[in-house]
């Protein structure tokens, strides 16, 4: 299977910004990419997006929630990220099913072995062979998220920044430990540092990773 690459971190980590950076040079050194995100991806899946992240749903259930994940990966696996990588490409995911263990898991403290079930049930043999964790303060990162839904008019995705920072604080604990439980595949990145020197950190990482994909 073709190199598959996901980004995780709190809000505010500055994940999506690094993801732009990375297509751009991987597009540079003759790479084919795919640069994707979870919730979304395809029309249904971000139409899904949509009522997951929207401020005004902030009674929805957890297991509602969880569920809502779990569809709206099926279809983004089924429609656009197999095909990529079936077809050789580099994917690139901002999110994936580690997202689902730390929010819904950690945070909303929902059951671990159904949430594995939801999803192998929707992701099944596509897993990443790289995470990178974009690790910083929670006050930061928050500040940052907030900043930045400040700046945007009409946002429709403010719902988990909304949330106390216990429950930022538990996703980021659950992240951690994620790291700690599989470091060949989850690396750490400093993500209060400068844009550059966090882009350094992802460049090494992922340059380690293509190359021993090459090797195999």
């Amino acid at each position: 299977m073709a190199p598959f690459i996901t980004f995780e971190g709190i809000e505010g980590s500055g994940k999506t910004t690094q993801i732009q950076r990375l297509t751009k040079l991987l597009h540079q050194q003759g790479h084919s990419v795919l640069q994707t995100r979870e919730p979304g991806g395809c029309s249904i899946a971000d139409q899904i997006r949509g009522i997951l992240l929207h401020p005004d749903n902030a009674e929805m259930d957890s297991r509602a929630e969880l569920l809502l994940y779990a569809a709206a990966r099926a279809q983004h696996i089924e429609q656009i990220v197999r095909p990529a990588l079936n077809d050789n490409k580099v994917v690139i995911c901002d999110r994936f099913t580690d997202a689902t263990i730390a929010y819904q898991g950690d945070g909303r403290g929902l059951d671990r072995d159904l949430i594995s079930q939801l999803n192998h049930l929707a992701a099944g043999n596509c897993r990443p062979g790289l995470t990178l964790l974009f690790d910083l303060p929670v006050e930061t990162g928050l500040s940052r998220a907030l900043q930045r839904e400040s700046e945007q008019q009409n946002c429709t995705e403010g719902r988990f920044e909304r949330e106390k920072t216990e429950f930022h604080q538990r996703i980021r604990n659950g992240y951690l430990q994620l790291a700690k439980s599989e470091p060949q595949r989850v690396k750490i990145i400093q993500a209060d540092r400068s844009p550059e020197q966090v882009f350094e950190q992802v460049r090494g990482f992922v340059d380690s990773f293509l190359q021993a994909e090459d090797e195999k």
